[in-house]
């Protein structure tokens, strides 16, 4: 069977009410699907993206060589399967990959909005795409499933539209962003509007497509380290030098430094830096207790089928975070959730790196 990649753009007129009191109209989202639509429409995965994701989860485009981000776990006799499912990703509110972001065109004015784009929260994102779906007329779908930013994404569904998915798969993920991941887009944020060439907000794109942002490198390459862990920095890269640098030259360069500064520039030549700012402040102000008086509150909402995935060694969100929603689920007599911890030491990204060590559970949930 084939994967049936196909990528689409809804535009949306009516106002689109923010957390903030703010109003976004017109806005659009760009979506991807694969697989094919069951005629009672009960066989739908909706998968959920990261900071810098996009609905590109899966497969290739004609003119690219590099696999959509999930492309291991998504796909023909996949653990989420699309000989079976169909599955549906949307770039969510915010970014840069075709949803209307702080780079969009401002309506009536002919410019960007940069600057004058609203915050909007994961709960923002969560209720733009539910319009989405109202649009292409579904109405619940059989599961939700997404890793970090995307596991805020699946909690913030389980909590506030809990008759609309069957399962729900939230890992790597935590209820509240904490202080150690705010410090990391921190000094992100602070790397960025530092740079000259950031001209407070007003760069030309195309300029740093080409040429990339070095503040905002200098931002990712702090990202990157609390994407990893002690244990696979030291796998990955032990102590290895570059060949061709010396050891006493001031400026040579441990294969560490090599890969963050490969990584880090890399990066701002396709994902844009008003993006960055505006997605990593949507995760820092995530708190799916906010506006109940509790967590214990907040989970009571909960309808759907839910599953945490934690990751041993995830630096960014700690195993206990989500432990702590598991804890409260029980202590509320929640009988429908299960918690599973994977022994893994890669850090935070090994949402996308280890699905070896996860696949079959995600395939068991969204067969069971």
């Amino acid at each position: 069977m084939s994967l049936n990649l196909q990528t689409h753009t809804e535009h949306f007129t009516n106002p689109l009410y923010l957390d903030s009191g703010r109003i976004l109209e017109p806005y659009d989202i760009t979506y991807e699907t694969y697989g094919e639509l069951n005629e009672d429409k009960s066989n739908v995965v909706v998968i959920c993206h990261a900071l810098t994701g996009s609905h590109h989860c899966a497969g290739t485009y004609e003119d690219e060589n590099k696999a959509g981000w999930w492309d291991g776990l998504i796909g023909p006799a996949k653990a989420i399967d699309t000989d079976k499912f169909f599955v549906i990703c949307t770039n969510v509110l915010g970014s840069c990959f075709g949803s209307t972001g702080p780079m969009s065109n401002r309506h009536p004015y002919h410019e960007e909005y940069r600057y004058k784009f609203p915050v909007v929260t994961i709960k923002d994102m969560v209720k733009a795409q539910r319009i989405l779906f109202d649009r292409l007329d579904i109405h619940r779908v059989h599961a939700i499933v997404g890793g970090s930013m995307g596991g805020m994404q699946a909690l913030q569904f389980a909590v506030h539209y809990p008759n609309f998915s069957n399962k729900i798969i939230s890992m790597a993920a935590t209820h509240a962003t904490q202080p150690w991941a705010i410090a990391f887009n921190k000094v992100a944020q602070e790397a960025i509007l530092k740079d000259p060439d950031f001209k407070q907000g007003y760069y030309d794109a195309d300029i740093i497509k080409e040429q990339g942002l070095s503040g905002m490198a200098v931002g990712r390459m702090a990202g990157h380290i609390s994407f990893l862990s002690h244990e696979s920095m030291n796998r990955k890269f032990g102590r290895e030098y570059k060949r061709d640098d010396g050891l006493y030259e001031l400026f040579g360069k441990f294969q560490v430094e090599s890969y963050l500064e490969y990584n880090g520039y890399n990066f701002t030549k396709w994902f844009d830096p008003l993006t960055y700012l505006y997605i990593t402040k949507a995760i820092n102000i995530f708190d799916i207790s906010r506006g109940f008086d509790s967590l214990q509150e907040a989970m009571k909402k909960v309808q759907s089928e839910l599953h945490l995935i934690s990751f041993r060694n995830d630096l960014l969100f700690r195993n206990f975070e989500m432990k702590e929603i598991h804890n409260v689920l029980d202590s509320i007599g929640n009988k429908n959730h299960t918690y599973v911890d994977i022994d893994s030491d890669y850090g935070h990204d090994a949402f996308l790196v280890e699905l070896d060590k996860f696949e079959d559970y995600v395939k068991d949930i969204l067969n069971g």
